[in-house]
């Protein structure tokens, strides 16, 4: 019987074909059924396959798909004579990923090794029988205008938010020179039905369209994140080459904390999502309640994490100290938070905050006058920590006006044998932050004595994170204070042991 153009991918991917990576490297590539049931459909389709969307969770080796793809068109059976194939990642490091992945695979068989000439410095493999070229390309790059390919494979464009984006545009716009052009979209969905991806796959299941095959695997909104039944809607590699053991895990840490909920639902679960969500669960917080001990603070390593807001809101000074002890290593916190006396009632009706009774117990700090001096804030806390005798080793700060305090600082004698740390208020620079802040709670290795302030801040943060599933406390929520509570993460982290639980983000890359 004669094979189908599909059943001829097949047969190359499984002949030719070696897994590139992992605990099976170097062995023939088995195909799982959801991959052959793609590859089918899009190369044996009827109608011909002009677009085609694959969206699944994470670390179910989309990339892996998408290099075999490519080889599949470069010198396999739907090579094409001069064509041009490329693929497209937004990020260089991204882009890369297709590109070393189909090296690997070519460098694992010595008979495809013969059959290409690999450029490792630009991205390139030429297929040397048919005259076909290769190209791995980069929206960072901006290097998507000038060619002419017939299969381009977009790989992630579910972490495009936008509804259009100039180097897909560019892409897309060059396949125009044939007449039969293929796209390929494989990705974790987006975040949103305004984002590309979105748009993408909605339009093709309302249209109709014989010519678009969509493959869209996606637990239903609501599920349980423990629930074993989505694992399986949103991962089809599960069992395969996807661990349930990482999953289950990763639900079970969704489930203690707000903050991975939406990440988890989004990545693992494939869900539309918004990667926003509340950072501390109030009851875990609560566990956290006992108070701070005065002498951990005297006899070990103190930071204090330096947030100064707006002159007219709160600036939080948090002192961390972590105990050499039978508690675990507990890390103690102690803030001071700084707010103008002239408009405390005005705030406190604005922020629905009880800040005149908090001031009137000691946990709030009234600066005379309409706005934060600095020159005060840097005075007290020198008096403040020299009465009980903490002598700071680490500021950590956000850069937002410091120079401002530093100048008051330096006037008063604050911080002048400390080492100074700069914190970005980043993806990159508070992740991190977070983790650490995060692995303290869920360990019970936190003392924050339930001050008022700090539990606030605590049950306003939010965080949002980047495709990356990096994290970050959302700053712009109105009236939502989180000073105290950004000064606290910072703080601890610069005391914090290390101890963290890490998770294996590769299995299968994709």
């Amino acid at each position: 019987m004669t094979e189908t153009r599909g059943q001829k991918v097949v047969r190359f991917c499984t002949t030719y074909l070696r897994v590139p990576e992992g605990e099976h490297v170097g062995r023939p590539v088995e195909l799982a059924p959801f991959q052959v049931k793609f590859i089918l459909d899009v190369y044996d389709n009827p109608a011909g396959t002009r677009r085609a969307l694959l969206s699944m969770a994470r670390k179910n080796a989309k990339t892996t798909l998408i290099a075999m793809l490519v080889l599949a068109h470069l010198i396999g059976p739907v090579a094409a004579r001069n064509s041009q194939i490329v693929s497209g990642g937004l990020t260089r490091a991204q882009a890369a990923l297709v590109f070393d992945l189909a090296v690997k695979m070519i460098r694992l068989n010595p008979r495809l090794v013969r059959e290409v000439h690999i450029v490792e410095s630009s991205k390139r493999i030429k297929g040397l029988a048919l005259n076909t070229e290769y190209r791995a390309l980069s929206a960072q790059a901006g290097a998507a205008h000038g060619l002419s390919p017939v299969v381009a494979i977009l790989d992630e464009i579910g972490q495009i938010d936008a509804e259009t984006s100039p180097f897909v545009e560019a892409i897309t716009t060059a396949q125009g020179a044939y007449s039969a052009p293929l796209l390929f979209g494989i990705s974790t969905s987006a975040r949103s039905d305004q984002s590309m991806f979105s748009i993408w796959i909605d339009d093709a299941v309302r249209s109709g369209d014989p010519s678009i095959v969509v493959h869209e695997y996606r637990a239903a909104n609501g599920c349980a994140l423990d629930d074993e039944a989505a694992w399986a809607a949103a991962n089809p590699a599960l069992g395969i080459f996807r661990d349930a053991g990482d999953l289950a895990q990763m639900a079970e840490r969704a489930k203690r904390l707000p903050s991975e909920e939406a990440s988890f639902r989004n990545l693992f679960l494939n869900q539309r999502i918004a990667l926003e969500s509340l950072f501390i669960a109030p009851a875990l917080w609560r566990v956290h309640a006992g108070a701070p001990d005065l002498d951990v603070f005297r006899s070990n390593s103190v930071a204090i994490g330096l947030d100064l807001s707006a002159r007219g809101d709160l600036t939080a000074a948090v002192l961390a100290a972590r105990a050499e002890d039978d508690d675990g290593g507990a890390v103690h916190l102690l803030p001071f938070v700084f707010t103008p006396l002239d408009s405390l009632g005005e705030r406190s009706r604005r922020d629905r905050a009880p800040y005149e009774a908090w001031a009137r117990d000691g946990y709030l700090i009234p600066v005379p006058g309409s706005v934060i001096e600095y020159d005060y804030v840097a005075g007290y806390l020198v008096r403040e920590l020299e009465a009980l005798g903490i002598e700071p080793g680490v500021v950590a700060f956000d850069r937002w006006r410091i120079k401002d305090f530093q100048r008051s600082a330096v006037d008063v004698g604050f911080g002048g044998s400390a080492t100074w740390e700069a914190v970005p208020q980043t993806y990159s620079g508070m992740s991190p932050k977070l983790e650490a802040f995060e692995a303290l709670l869920l360990q019970k290795r936190l003392r924050h004595g339930g001050h008022p302030l700090l539990t606030m801040a605590a049950s306003n943060a939010v965080v949002k994170l980047d495709p990356a599933g990096n994290r970050m406390l959302n700053k712009e929520k109105g009236r939502l204070r989180i000073d105290p509570l950004v000064a606290a993460v910072m703080a601890a982290f610069s005391v914090y042991d290390g101890a963290a639980q890490t998770f294996d983000e590769r299995a299968w890359i994709g």
